[in-house]
């Protein structure tokens, strides 16, 4: 691809230069008016971190924020002997000049007898300014305070959660703050998180986060959040629980069912809990892992509305090009260490079979023994008393992609999102061709509601003998025909109407069959994956 561009002539190159700003996000709400060469620069820049560091070289290292706590945190009094602090900061090939910003509003928003000391994970950066500029640049930092910066290097690159525990076993505070290497500390962010754990030890405590947007840098404000998780154990944001809205008031810490990521905890304690599942690969996992350990073997998990720290949500991740292999193959380790019986809701929302699924998950002995020795719950307990909210799907008795017998390398999909209409598909067995057969002879097609408020659980439908997808709660209010006969090998008909869900050829269509509801005929359907027979 390079040697094409530089055959190309320098006005070709400038059109082509062009085109790509006119695409790329970057410049959607910033940096019209540079030139044609800065705007390279920053694409370039933009491209290698995910987010504009161009812009974050141009800004000052001490820049202020907004005070975005709730009104009365600013009148709360903390106890004056609170714990001392570590500080760690993990990354990889992570912007100079945005390294530089979290430790310096580190320094300038914590009590200086509260920070112990800060610590630099490198998890084998390739970065050339991350080796000798970074380490003068900590040296002048440490003129006044020798050893308050220290640099701790990986020989080659761990990831993320193995980092995160070397930043923990360099640390000497009797606290812990684990952070990524892009965020802004607010005013007053650590002592509601210190007092907390002074108070109770085995609370793990996640501040409030806001969003500094990748592409200009301006602070966003979040609502406040409790933490938690989908079946697939990405972490996601979650309304408060009803029980925090009753107190009425904003600064009250926030029970959560898990973490999104960065965290503060009791430096004995989390050796005591087992640290971080060093099994998990690179990055994904940990913090749902964490959050579930934590509460199902007697701890606790927080976010407070007090305690506010700005973060960078990157337009895309530098870790490793295949992300979600990663985060699967964690969430299968979290599944069979922790989950009991409802592991198989895990496998169901990554459409892999149960049994055999071909994913390795490495050895899963001592955290298993870890789960013994501290004779921890079971997660039927932590879905009732901490994470009520979360959908169960026990009537499920089959899932993964259904194809037909016409047309074997297609596969029911959901279709554009907006269409609504299912559509047959080259298989590629990602969300939208996961369909799950429930035992009342529902079929939810796409993605599996994480929490009960959320319905977007759509349903097979027959409206007007054309197949539609309808969100099953609305379909089952309006007794829409919603139900259908199926067997392993044979037809999919709906109960009410009797027409069956069958391919006709179509030489208009992408693949040269349209899916329709007729009479039934000999074509024949089977699923992936039989949880049990009905």
């Amino acid at each position: 691809m390079n040697s094409v561009k530089l055959q190309k002539t320098p006005q070709k190159v400038e059109e082509n230069a062009a085109e790509s700003f006119t695409d790329s996000s970057l410049f959607a709400h910033w940096g019209q008016e540079l030139s044609p060469e800065n705007k390279r620069t920053a694409l370039k820049k933009f491209q290698y971190y995910g987010y504009n560091a161009y812009l974050s070289e141009r800004l000052s290292l001490d820049r202020p924020l907004p005070d975005l706590r709730p009104d009365g945190c600013r009148n709360i009094t903390y106890p004056a002997n609170l714990p001392q602090l570590s500080i760690v900061f993990i990354f990889v090939n992570e912007a100079p000049s945005v390294i530089l910003r979290s430790i310096h509003s580190a320094i300038n928003r914590t009590p200086a007898d509260l920070l112990k000391e800060i610590i630099l994970v490198d998890d084998c950066s390739n970065n050339e300014e991350l080796k000798e500029k970074l380490k003068t640049s900590v040296e002048e930092m440490n003129i006044q305070r020798p050893g308050f910066i220290k640099i701790v290097r990986h020989a080659k690159q761990e990831g993320l959660i193995r980092s995160r525990v070397s930043g923990w076993r360099a640390a000497t505070a009797p606290v812990v703050a684990l952070f990524d290497a892009h965020v802004e500390f607010n005013e007053g962010w650590a002592e509601p998180v210190l007092a907390r754990i002074k108070e109770d030890r085995t609370r793990i405590i996640s501040p409030s986060f806001d969003n500094i947007k990748y592409d200009n840098f301006e602070i966003e404000e979040y609502p406040l959040s409790a933490q938690g998780f989908d079946w697939e154990l990405w972490c996601r944001y979650l309304n408060p629980p009803k029980s925090w809205w009753y107190l009425r008031n904003s600064t009250a810490p926030i029970r959560s069912p898990a973490l999104i990521g960065c965290f503060v905890v009791d430096r004995l304690y989390f050796e005591e809990i087992g640290l971080l599942d060093e099994g998990m690969e690179i990055y994904g996992g940990e913090n749902v892992e964490l959050g579930i350990r934590v509460w199902q073997c007697g701890g606790s998990v927080e976010v407070l509305p007090c305690s506010r720290i700005a973060h960078i949500e990157r337009a895309h991740k530098p870790y490793t090009e295949d992300l979600t292999a990663h985060v699967r193959r964690n969430a299968l380790r979290v599944a069979e260490v922790w989950m009991d019986e409802f592991k198989s809701h895990v496998y169901m929302a990554w459409n892999i079979p149960a049994e055999d699924s071909g994913v390795e998950i490495g050895d899963i002995t001592e955290r298993k023994a870890l789960r013994k020795k501290l004779q921890c719950k079971t997660f039927r307990w932590y879905l009732v008393n901490v994470y009520p909210d979360m959908r169960m799907y026990t009537d499920i008795i089959a899932y993964g992609v259904l194809q037909n017998s016409l047309k074997s390398d297609l596969c029911l999909d959901q279709g554009p999102d907006t269409d609504n209409i299912p559509i047959m598909y080259i298989c590629h067995g990602m969300t939208p061709q996961n369909v799950y057969i429930t035992s009342n002879q529902q079929i939810h097609v796409g993605v599996l509601s994480p929490t009960i408020d959320d319905d977007d659980n759509k349903c097979l439908v027959d409206v007007n003998s054309k197949p539609k997808l309808i969100e099953c709660s609305y379909a089952k209010a309006k007794r829409m025909k919603l139900y259908w006969q199926f067997t392993q090998g044979g037809s999919v008909q709906n109960r009410k109407s009797k027409r069956c869900l069958e391919l006709l050829e179509n030489a208009e269509n992408e693949f040269g069959f349209q899916l329709v509801l007729q009479k039934c005929s000999s074509q024949h359907w089977t699923i992936t994956n039989i949880l049990r027979d009905h």
